[in-house]
């Protein structure tokens, strides 16, 4: 097979001396008294403008300027997804020096090993807790010479101390950085390995937010003023850019870093478009149908969704809507959907998702809701999006077309190469991998995709994940993993078969959803999480999951067993990324005696597969 390629022309010609402080210079400069940003304040929000936030940054920077922060300094960050999260950062931008996140879920090892590779001269930390894991590890990062705690007042104090220092010195500091400098210093969450420094620089977040802001236009610019509540990690490059890229384009944005307080925030925050990983829309579906069931309305909330999941798959294939579903469409329109929109805040019009695929139903239903899931695909080293789906066109299933300002291209064995505007530089201080990651300009993402006529970018797996089993069969586990996952029991899923006579999986329950689950189902909804595994409505319910998963795939690929584990995989067990996706190795090492215990007993027949 010869390489595929499709590459878009940048649509806003490059600024190369431009760096990541001149997008919120110029946002003030344009609208001043644009709200910016909004903070809880009692049972509402209040905003902050354009130019009190650039205020607060400036007497923020002049805090670091005065506590020794020189340009180019490494300041590391631990914190949850907050408005401070922003301040802090752009802060550092203004002071010259270079941020060092650290996802809020790390252990003390993970903080030492980003803090002592990183160079990183002072940390800010948000909670006690945080600080307390630093103080752990304190002697083994002796370059760190401040830790300031924000629930401690520590940024006040900052401020305070920075009074002296004139307005001229943090001009001064932030127009020094040009495109081609190290911005940010993300390491990799790492699914396998010590994770690794990516040098993200100005130019990549300048020159993606400018034009990803030209290519999502509609997403960005909502009659009435675009807004988004975050609560994916800001640590993550994708909330991150994300956060970037609505002050460029003026974007209203909250932050609710508790999930368990979503729906609330939702509600009274009304953003016009969210940003999510699939697990989200997974908990809103699989949360509604469970209400619906223990309400006894589960049958008319499954028939809803059927109807939205064909009503929005004849649109998307230019077909005529017969008017029997018209009318069956409006009805549940007023019965089920209006509902799911209101609580999602009555304005989301838009969802942008990443990380993991989001699977066709789910697409499906959430767009004949009125809110357009667009899809689309990125990684640490291209600085968040590659490619997106856009409003203007976009197709369910894919992760959509290059942004402008990249190319995307397959190798010969498939595998998704990627250059332009959003790669990043280098592994910090590891030329190896930098070498190892690089065919000339073109970044080697370890993932396998394909593409539609139109450039349309699907991804069909990881690289080194592909399973090969003993009967020679290639099988990527996602194709599988994905829908199964979608089942509200289920929490997680690891396909395994590597060199094995079938195809197997290791299922964790969701034990959020577990309990309304077995209400609904006349089953006592305080049942251990071991009891449920063993449990055969569970299990019926289980093997119900992988059926349909295994008609999307031949009988060779097929899952033939599964184990039910009394256990989760979670971040606190060392089993998942802060991103919430499986660090696959991990999980085929610390479980490999309940894999041995499947291919050391025959196959039971009541697991083989109804799919083809």
């Amino acid at each position: 097979m010869s390489a595929v390629q499709f590459e878009v022309p940048a649509i806003v010609p490059p600024d190369p001396q431009a760096g990541v402080a001149d997008l919120l210079v110029e946002r003030v400069k344009s609208t001043p008294s644009l709200a910016l940003f909004a903070v809880p304040d009692g049972e509402g929000w209040r905003d902050i403008t354009a130019a009190e936030f650039e205020r607060d940054v400036i007497a923020l920077a002049k805090g670091f300027a005065a506590a020794g922060i020189e340009p180019g300094d490494k300041v590391g960050f631990i914190a949850r997804t907050t408005y401070e999260w922003s301040l802090v950062d752009f802060a550092l931008f203004y002071a010259g020096a270079v941020m060092v996140p650290i996802y809020e879920t790390s252990s003390p090892a993970q903080v030492s090993w980003i803090l002592s590779d990183s160079g990183a001269i002072a940390v800010v930390a948000e909670s006690a807790d945080h600080a307390a894991r630093i103080a752990e590890i304190r002697s083994e990062v002796p370059l760190v010479r401040e830790v300031w705690t924000m629930a401690s007042g520590d940024l006040d104090t900052l401020r305070g101390k920075g009074a002296e220092v004139g307005d001229e010195e943090i001009a001064r500091r932030r127009q020094l950085a040009v495109g081609s400098d190290i911005a940010t210093l993300i390491y990799t969450s790492g699914s396998t390995g010590r994770p690794k420094g990516c040098v993200l620089t100005h130019s990549n977040f300048v020159e993606l937010s400018r034009n990803s802001a030209k290519a999502l236009k509609e997403v960005l610019d909502a009659p009435g003023g675009a807004s988004t509540l975050l609560f994916i990690t800001t640590a993550h490059v994708f909330a991150r850019f994300i956060s970037i890229l609505n002050i460029h384009a003026g974007v209203k944005t909250g932050h609710q870093p508790d999930t368990k307080h979503l729906l609330p925030a939702l509600g009274s925050f009304k953003p016009t478009y969210l940003l999510a990983v699939p697990r989200v829309f997974e908990k809103v579906y699989n949360s509604a149908e469970q209400k619906a069931e223990a309400g006894g309305k589960g049958k008319i909330f499954r028939a809803a969704a059927a109807t939205a999941v064909q009503h929005s798959q004849l649109l998307e294939d230019g077909k005529k809507i017969p008017f029997g579903m018209k009318i069956k469409f409006a009805l549940f329109d007023k019965l089920v959907y209006s509902k799911l929109r209101t609580a999602m805040g009555g304005r989301v019009t838009y969802a942008v998702s990443g990380s993991a695929p989001l699977g066709p139903r789910l697409g499906h239903f959430f767009h004949s809701l009125g809110v357009t899931i667009l899809e689309g695909y990125g990684l640490t080293e291209t600085t968040a999006p590659a490619t997106v789906n856009l409003a203007t066109k976009s197709k369910i299933g894919t992760v959509g077309p290059a942004l402008p300002g990249v190319g995307v291209r397959l190798a010969e064995d498939g595998e998704v190469e990627v250059r332009g505007i959003n790669v990043f530089k280098e592994y910090w201080q590891n030329p190896e991998a930098t070498a190892a990651t690089f065919d000339g300009d073109w970044f080697k993402t370890g993932d396998i995709g394909s593409f539609d006529d139109e450039g349309f970018l699907t991804i069909t797996g990881r690289k080194k994940e592909i399973i090969v089993t003993a009967g020679g069969k290639n099988v990527a586990p996602a194709a599988l993993e994905d829908p199964i996952r979608g089942n509200p029991v289920v929490g997680q899923v690891v396909v395994v078969g590597d060199q094995k006579p079938f195809i197997a999986a290791l299922i964790t329950l969701d034990s959020e959803m577990l309990p309304t689950w077995l209400g609904n189902n006349g089953l006592p909804a305080d049942m251990s999480l071991a009891d449920a595994a063993n449990n055969a409505s569970v299990r019926a319910e289980v093997q119900r999951a992988i059926d349909i998963a295994n008609k999307n795939v031949s009988r060779a690929e097929s899952i033939r067993k599964f184990t039910i584990l009394d256990t989760e995989w979670t971040e606190d067990s060392g089993h998942l990324t802060p991103k919430l996706s499986i660090k696959r190795n991990v999980i085929l090492d610390d479980f490999a005696g309940h894999i041995d215990e499947i291919y050391n007993v025959g196959v039971n027949t009541t697991n083989v597969a109804l799919g083809g």
